[in-house]
């Protein structure tokens, strides 16, 4: 699907590291060369030609992001991607209404970015970080959050998808439940809002963080979405020029509003107009449609491994375009390295959820992740280099 928009696929590789990052089609580049070649400035500090078509298209994204996932255009703050995002929530929310003793719900599937800052802020303020145990698929359901709420329990953050299972959760039942219960709800979408529909008003999200990169956008970028009346509560973290109204010698100063306060200092503007330009190419393709195409292709590499007898898969039934897996008896980095001799690119290791390991008790993996460009033959590739894996140490070594 799309296929040509990507040159990188012209160089007879099968790219399925997309939870890593995404190949970036063509108009994404022109988009950036664009603002480079045709209309170089500043935004929100000059009044000529260039830097008025500038703003326009920069402060235009907003828009396309609240098309995109159904928020107020007000509500969405760019920054360098989730983990920065959630590290503004974390420090310039949380540790202003938290107390020492309240609680905050993750899991051992979560990203360290939704993980450290976290952590850290346990050690800072003496709140309680506690995780919510997965069931016998690996899958974090809402009954076992129901199980792990107490009255202390102020915060549920978990991912959308799990970026090694892909395990999907029901964030509009956890949503609604968190509603209900007066709990704050923040979602990491860097895994889903790239591949599926994620609607932040329905499903009574307070904080949605996801990342340009890994949805045909480019690197450096992300976004912070969050109700209004929260962000209105939330401190910056980060302070400077272009936020600010006014600052005085006698130490008074104003910030601006929501969203321009949380936005110091030179942005990244190319990447930020390429964000714009990679969620209308996505919109343009359909999000159901490049969910049930990654759906597709999972459940025919599915069908096609149950005769190869040395892999160990961890995720058959997680409805996602993430497989993981390992080859027995094989160091996942061997696999990676050997899959790469027939240039097949996947990611190996722990995939920066580390503590994942408590789960499924291993500690590696080999990712496969996929997009509406991976194709049927992609997986054909991937199943006969599997198939081979006897050979594996004869190229490895």
């Amino acid at each position: 699907m799309n296929r040509d928009d990507f040159p990188m696929l012209a160089s007879d590789i099968v790219y399925f590291d997309n939870g890593a990052t995404t190949l970036k089609p063509t108009c994404v580049v022109d988009a950036m060369n664009r603002y480079y070649l045709e209309h170089t400035s500043n935004i929100h500090r000059g009044d000529y030609d260039a830097a008025i078509k500038t703003n326009q298209l920069y402060d235009g994204v907003r828009d396309i992001v609240g098309k995109f996932v159904h928020c107020d255009p007000e509500c969405v703050v760019y920054t360098s991607g989730t983990t920065m995002s959630i590290n503004m929530v974390v420090f310039g929310y949380m540790k202003k209404h938290l107390k020492a003793g309240d609680e905050v719900l993750l899991n051992k599937a979560e990203h360290a970015s939704n993980v450290l800052p976290w952590l850290r802020l346990q050690e800072e303020i003496d709140i309680q970080v506690k995780f919510v145990p997965l069931n016998s698929d690996y899958e974090l359901t809402l009954d076992n959050i129901k199980k792990s709420v107490s009255k202390k329990t102020k915060v549920i953050s978990l991912a959308h998808v799990s970026n090694v299972l892909g395990d999907v959760r029901d964030i509009e039942s956890i949503g609604q439940y968190c509603e209900e219960n007066h709990i704050l709800f923040h979602v990491d979408g860097a895994q889903s809002v790239p591949h599926m529909g994620v609607d932040f008003q329905k499903c009574k999200i307070d904080f949605l963080s996801f990342s340009g990169h890994k949805m045909c956008g480019p690197t450096g970028v992300g976004v912070l979405i969050g109700k209004k009346e929260l962000l209105e509560e939330m401190d910056p973290i980060l302070y400077g020029g272009g936020m600010n109204s006014f600052f005085e010698a006698d130490s008074s100063y104003e910030l601006k509003n929501v969203p321009i306060k949380f936005e110091a200092g030179t942005p990244p503007i190319a990447e930020v107009i390429g964000l714009g330009e990679a969620i209308q190419y996505l919109m343009s393709i359909g999000m159901d449609k490049i969910h049930n195409h990654e759906i597709k292709l999972k459940k025919y590499l599915l069908s096609k491994i149950e005769k190869i007898p040395n892999l160990i898969v961890y995720n058959r039934n997680t409805n996602s375009g993430i497989f993981a897996f390992n080859i027995d008896g094989v160091f996942a980095q061997d696999s990676s390295i050997y899959l790469n001799h027939y240039h097949i690119y996947v990611r190996a290791g722990n995939h920066c959820a580390k503590m994942l390991k408590d789960e499924i008790q291993i500690k590696n993996t080999v990712r496969v992740s996929m997009y509406f460009y991976n194709n049927y033959e992609d997986i054909d590739r991937l199943v006969e280099a599997l198939a081979n894996s006897e050979d594996i140490f004869k190229i490895v070594l």
